[in-house]
C-alpha cells in the first residue's frame, strides 16, 4: 500500500502540481484548499506526511501546524512547509511549531519530491 499524504495549498495550480509529481513519485494523494479542512483531513485519515502552505484561508499554516502538534492523533505526522515566506523568522517559526522541513516557493518538483522521500525514509527508521 503507498503512503498518504496530505497536500495543504490554496493556489490550485502549485496544489496540481504537487500532487502530479507525487502521484507519479508513487504516493497517494489527498488534498486541502484551506487550513481548516486540511485540519479535518488530517485528522480523518491520518497520512504519512502533510505538505502545508503557510498563507492559507481560514486557518493559516502555522495555526494548522499548532493544532496538529496539539492533538494526541496527529501529533506524530511528519509535516513539510511549503511556502512563499523565505524570511529566517518565518522558517524558524514553522520549525519551532514543530516542522520537520521548510522548501520554498518556487520550488523545483524534483527537490520537493527528494524532501517527501527523505522525511518519510526518516519515519520509517524512526529518527
Amino acid at each position: 500500500m503507498s503512503q498518504k499524504i496530505l497536500v495543504a495549498e490554496d493556489q490550485q495550480h502549485i496544489r496540481s502540481l504537487i500532487e502530479y509529481k507525487l502521484t507519479n513519485s508513487g504516493y497517494t494523494v489527498v488534498c486541502a484548499e484551506d487550513g481548516k479542512s486540511a485540519l479535518e483531513k488530517a485528522g480523518q485519515i491520518i497520512p504519512d506526511l502533510i505538505l502545508l502552505d503557510v498563507m492559507m484561508p481560514l486557518m493559516t499554516g502555522f495555526e494548522v501546524l499548532a493544532a496538529l502538534k496539539t492533538d494526541e492523533k496527529t501529533r506524530n505526522i511528519p509535516i513539510l512547509m511549503v511556502t512563499a515566506q523565505s524570511k529566517e523568522n518565518e522558517v524558524l517559526k514553522g520549525l519551532e511549531l514543530g516542522a520537520d522541513d521548510y522548501i520554498t516557493k518556487p520550488f523545483s518538483p524534483n527537490e520537493l519530491a527528494a524532501r517527501v522521500k527523505n522525511i518519510l525514509m526518516r519515519r520509517k527508521r524512526g529518527t
